[in-house]
């Protein structure tokens, strides 16, 4: 058994059974999981237990019971509930809850969402968006088109089918069936009908256009005065979103283009916009859009940057301060598809891989913006680091990093160092104790050293790592331990007494935050050392005696 995730969650016996049932909170999570990507709820472990108490009993009717009451509780969730036994012989019940293809709720009206290992209520605007997103009725399986399963593109069928079978994501059995089989099994067809995402996919051209809205892609290349000085367009239909990508990375001029840096004797080629992340940014593009709103998609070249337009929101439960961990699919068959052709992954948007690629190159992380019913990518071109890839390169190799890892290590060597809070919100996390599976095993390594408390504790990269990758970072005093700060802050008092906590920052080094001068300065008044008179903006600070 494992901790509480996006897609599991623990219950206690208690919840189900006693005067302190509470049947409601286990609704709330069965509506959560069914309106993300389902669940799995085992119902009679502790929290903070991994295993339920040995020899526990389980009644026989708990799973019935169990399956009567969420149904009596919830609009659009169906649960399945059976009793386990652990190895320590402890019984449970595990509840699975499949994700929902309408929009599921509490008998109450009330709307939740899995986001991480917490149930989200979901108010306001969002519910229209749940609705919009959630429809009875996917899109990708509506044969109102009717086109029959027979008028497909003889090419683009054949070459699915090609790729299907020479990957290695999808099963024997699948690679086995025939191109009609295949039609069903990857919801191209229904019946005697192409579906919506068959037509899209491996349709004709002209059917393809006739849907509405198949996407239109437009590459416009702007000069530093914001003017247009090339545009490249896939607006013929003739593309299926399996072909784009490839055929946009091959085409866009831009995408060949590279850096050359000076290492050691040699010189080494980084390209302005790496393979990976335009392909990862095309993906996010094409899969996780609307097919049910009109609009292009615009890749805009500056010379600084590559800005990705999408038309349409992110997927209920996504927001740019999420993207990092939460998982929503809005096209459950196209991405399917995309996954089993080895274009995506399965779980997740692709945003911790651009983490990982861009910041070893040096370059600041993908900024991501939803404005105006349309979400916005922004990626840098330019290298803001280039000390940093030698280091973060050696490291992996040497280290055999992980990809939080390799990103929470990029993120302290481009910002020299970070406080536990910073690097909560670099991170898109919600509190310190969650920074663990991120530092990984960077603090055993020796790569990664701390000083400090709690939210105040700062990390930075070891000093020791930096001389023996032979990096030249240039030295900060951002990384100075406290005691180093309060004998450097005493000394400057001494020099220059009646100064302001601003006048010692000044002078023993802005790059230091001032709330760590604050505190080496509190830390000498405790001490006895130091002395203050007035208060806030106006105190003065002099060493006694």
């Amino acid at each position: 058994m494992t901790g509480e995730t996006q897609h599991f969650e623990k219950k206690s016996l208690r919840k189900v059974t006693g005067a302190s049932a509470d049947w409601h909170g286990l609704a709330e999570s069965c509506v959560a999981f069914a309106t993300a990507h389902g669940g799995l709820l085992r119902v009679g472990i502790e929290d903070g237990a991994d295993t339920p108490p040995k020899g526990q009993v389980i009644p026989s009717d708990l799973p019935s019971t169990i399956a009567q009451r969420i149904g009596q509780l919830t609009v659009n969730v169906t649960v399945d509930a059976v009793i386990r036994e652990a190895d320590n012989g402890g019984a449970f019940v595990e509840v699975h809850v499949p994700r929902s293809n309408s929009v599921p709720s509490t008998s109450g009206g009330k709307y939740y969402l899995r986001e991480g290992d917490r149930n989200r209520p979901i108010v306001g605007d969002d519910i229209l968006r749940l609705l919009n997103d959630r429809a009875t009725v996917s899109w990708e399986t509506l044969t109102s088109a009717n086109i029959a399963r027979t008028q497909v593109d003889i090419a683009k069928l054949s070459a699915f089918v090609s790729r299907i079978r020479a990957s290695d994501r999808v099963k024997a059995s699948v690679k086995e069936k025939t191109e009609d089989e295949l039609l069903d099994h990857y919801a191209f067809a229904d019946g005697q009908l192409l579906t919506n995402l068959g037509i899209l996919c491996i349709g004709r051209r002209h059917d393809r256009a006739a849907l509405g809205t198949a996407p239109v892609v437009q590459f416009i290349k702007y000069d530093d005065q914001d003017s247009k000085l090339n545009k490249l367009l896939w607006d013929d239909f003739e593309l299926s979103p399996i072909e784009l990508v490839d055929a946009i990375w091959s085409e866009v001029p831009d995408f060949r283009e590279s850096y050359e840096l000076q290492d050691g004797l040699f010189r080494k080629l980084i390209p302005a916009y790496d393979e990976t992340v335009v392909r990862e940014l095309l993906v996010n593009a094409l899969v996780h859009r609307p097919y049910t709103q009109r609009g292009d998609i615009f890749l805009k070249s500056f010379p600084d940057r590559l800005v990705v337009l999408n038309p349409g929101p992110l997927p209920i439960g996504v927001t740019p301060a999420t993207v990092l961990h939460v998982t929503v699919r809005r096209n459950e068959g196209l991405a399917r598809a995309f996954h089993d052709l080895k274009l995506m992954d399965r779980e997740g948007s692709g945003f911790d891989t651009m983490y990982e690629v861009l910041l070893g190159q040096g370059r600041d992380v993908p900024r991501l913006r939803e404005a105006q019913d349309r979400v916005e990518v922004t990626v840098g071109r330019r290298i803001l680091k280039p000390e940093i890839i030698d280091l973060l390169g050696t490291a992996s190799q040497t280290y055999q990093l992980r990809q939080r890892e390799m990103i929470c290590l990029g993120l302290l060597a481009q910002h020299e160092h970070l406080t536990a809070k910073q690097l909560v919100g670099a991170l898109m996390l919600e509190d310190v104790d969650e920074l663990r599976p991120w530092l990984g095993r960077l603090q055993d390594l020796g790569l990664v050293k701390s000083a400090g408390r709690t939210k105040a504790t700062r990390y930075f990269v070891a000093h020791e790592v930096m001389r023996n990758l032979e990096t030249p970072v240039a030295t900060t005093l951002g990384r100075i331990e406290p005691h180093r700060l309060k004998a450097l802050v005493e000394e400057d008092l001494r020099r220059y007494p009646e100064s302001s906590a601003g006048d010692v920052n000044r002078r023993v080094g802005t790059e230091i935050n001032a709330k760590q001068i604050k505190r080496a300065l509190d830390a000498l008044v405790d001490d006895g050392v130091v002395s203050f008179r007035g208060d806030k903006r106006w105190r003065r600070y002099r060493v006694v005696g």
